[in-house]
């Protein structure tokens, strides 16, 4: 089966939002080819490193809360 790395992408962005902390820094625990094409896309900083962490960039974080809502999230109307 071919994946689609884009929504694979798009889905890891959004889960390392649940992993924030200290303001922009989240654990970089997922798959290094999707951590490399994020960075690549200006969403994370260098995950080449010795560090369990990575920082979100600005767009990064507006980007990842908004795919969590998107992906994740609760329609409106169904609470």
């Amino acid at each position: 089966m071919e994946l689609d790395t884009d929504k694979i992408d798009q889905a890891v962005l959004a889960l390392l939002s649940l992993g924030r902390h200290d303001g922009y820094r989240v654990w970089k625990g997922f798959d290094w080819a999707v951590m490399n094409r994020l960075h690549e896309h200006g969403y994370i900083t260098d995950p080449v490193s010795k560090a369990h962490s990575v920082l979100l960039t600005e767009e990064g974080a507006r980007e990842s809360e908004r795919l969590l809502c998107e992906l994740f999230g609760w329609p409106q109307d169904a609470r």
